[in-house]
């Protein structure tokens, strides 16, 4: 059903049409209830207890403790070449009708080697390889393993993924440019704390949470080079730190991006892919709400890879400090309703304060 739906909304230009499917694909994903049908369920669950296995030396682990134990789990890779990326694209972003998964464009339906660079002065006439964690943002260098890191790296449309260039992702006030549709907007930032007056690039909602599990991922994998990278145009989203890592006005935004659109069935069977090939994984995507234990309201709460409670799961209650100190609340479907500082939760039977 997801894949029908991407496919038609792909196909059309319509606003109409466009928004509709972001509503759907949105209220699809907050379900968390689609099953994986038949066989396909045997290698997830497969999956899903190696992934637990992979994970566990971060076992009792919290906070700025809990990222660096998932960077000494997941930095070693097997590097691929540039040239390797093309073909991997066929594994990692493919679509069910074998076109090129576009998360910059609702328009285009690529086929895989045809379409791929070459000259192009319009939206929909090429696709090329996007570092959406920008390559300047480290240097530029080549020479190191982020440069060819498929969790960063996607097949998106060449005219789009220019006019976003290397700027940082946000959320657009005013926009200057932007891909059919407005599915992609370059423009200016609507943030509070947003340093400067250079424009943002703001994803389209269905893939904002892709593309900040894809920042939690590289905060963490590349956590040794972190600090130095901020003394680049990655200072815009870079404090100078290992942890953590990203400024204050980033860190919420992400947080709040990977909350509204939580981890999709494209994510797990993209992780699944890239594995094959680097062999690592996204341990954002393996355990929705994790970077909430790493950077958000649950630093406090030791992570057990075999035993993982997500966020919703936890049942926050007020304290008698509620008034001043507003804590969090969720409902009984386990959505956010109010959030604050502070606040006191049930996990694994014992009381957490965050």
């Amino acid at each position: 059903m997801l894949s029908f739906t991407n496919s038609v909304a792909k196909r059309s230009s319509g606003t109409l049409v466009a928004h509709i499917f972001r509503i759907a694909l949105r209220w699809l994903r907050a379900s968390r209830s689609l099953a994986l049908a038949g066989c396909a369920a045997i290698p997830m669950a497969v999956a899903a207890q190696s992934a637990a296995d992979y994970y566990s030396a971060a076992n009792g682990t919290k906070g700025e403790g809990l990222k660096t134990a998932l960077y000494a789990i997941i930095c070693d890779h097997t590097v691929r070449s540039y040239a390797d990326l093309w073909t991997d694209f066929r594994t990692t972003d493919c679509r069910e009708d074998g076109c090129v998964w576009d998360m910059y464009s609702n328009i285009t339906n690529y086929q895989f080697g045809t379409d791929q660079a070459g000259n192009f002065s319009k939206e929909g006439q090429k696709y090329n390889r996007e570092h959406s964690f920008p390559k300047s943002w480290w240097g530029g260098s080549t020479n190191i393993p982020c440069y060819t890191d498929l969790f960063h790296l996607y097949p998106t449309d060449g005219y789009v993924n220019g006019l976003r260039a290397n700027y940082p992702f946000g959320e657009v006030a005013t926009v200057s440019k932007q891909s059919a549709g407005g599915f992609s907007k370059l423009g200016t930032c609507t943030l509070e704390g947003y340093p400067g007056s250079d424009p943002v690039f703001e994803p389209a909602d269905e893939y904002k949470g892709d593309f900040a599990r894809t920042y939690f991922y590289m905060a963490t994998a590349y956590e040794e080079s972190f600090a130095q990278w901020q003394s680049t145009e990655g200072g815009i989203m870079l404090d100078g730190n290992a942890y953590p890592g990203f400024r204050p006005w980033a860190i919420e935004m992400l947080l709040r991006w990977a909350e509204a659109d939580p981890v999709s069935e494209k994510e797990t069977a993209r992780n699944e892919a890239v594995y094959g090939l680097q062999h690592n994984r996204n341990p954002f995507i393996d355990y929705p709400g994790l970077e909430q234990y790493v950077w958000g309201s649950l630093k406090e709460a030791a992570f057990n890879a075999h035993d993982y409670q997500q966020p919703s799961a936890l049942r926050p209650l007020l304290s008698p400090s509620s008034e001043s100190s507003p804590t969090v609340i969720y409902d009984l479907a386990g959505r956010r309703i109010l959030r604050g500082q502070h606040g006191i939760g049930i996990m694994e039977g014992k009381k957490v304060i965050w």
